[in-house]
């Protein structure tokens, strides 16, 4: 089995449950979740007029491939109610490949590695804290190194939750 890593997200409804929910939807269809990040909560990228987002990072097997991978977090997205109408817009849930093991992939519908990690703080401070040496296998930098380098202006900070 490879180690995949995705990165989940959402900033709509009950963001916590959200995550939950997207991992045990991962889990049942055959992907087995190793390890988890923290969650992180980061102002919006892209689209900054909404709510803020919280982020994580799982680290998953899968003897699939990088397409039925693709397909099957577009899936879990469509069921947990994702409407995909504007470009970083607000969204219940986002899945997305981050890293398929050392694997370099690039077709019209799927580019891996993300093609955005090293630009993203909310996506590089989960990978920073899970795997810091994982070598970038495009960039040939560490993800450590990786979020040292990057510019992104936005505050990213570890999640913690508020009992009422």
């Amino acid at each position: 089995m490879t180690s995949i890593y995705l990165l989940l997200g959402t900033n709509l409804g009950n963001k916590s449950a959200n995550l939950q929910r997207a991992k045990e939807l991962l889990t049942s269809h055959a992907i087995i979740i190793k390890k988890e990040s923290k969650i992180y909560e980061t102002a919006a990228w892209g689209n900054e007029d909404q709510p803020s987002f919280l982020n994580q990072v799982v680290e998953v097997d899968s003897n699939k491939s990088p397409q039925r991978i693709l397909t099957l977090v577009n899936q879990i997205e469509e069921e947990m109610g994702r409407v995909r109408f504007e470009k970083w817009g607000e969204r219940l849930i986002d899945i997305d490949i981050l890293y398929f093991g050392s694997h370099e992939i690039q077709n019209e519908d799927l580019v891996i590695p993300h093609p955005e990690i090293q630009n993203r703080r909310f996506t590089l401070a989960p990978l920073a804290e899970m795997a810091p040496s994982f070598i970038h296998p495009v960039l040939k930098k560490t993800q450590q190194e990786l979020l040292e380098d990057c510019v992104d202006p936005l505050e990213v900070t570890v999640w913690e939750p508020v009992y009422s």
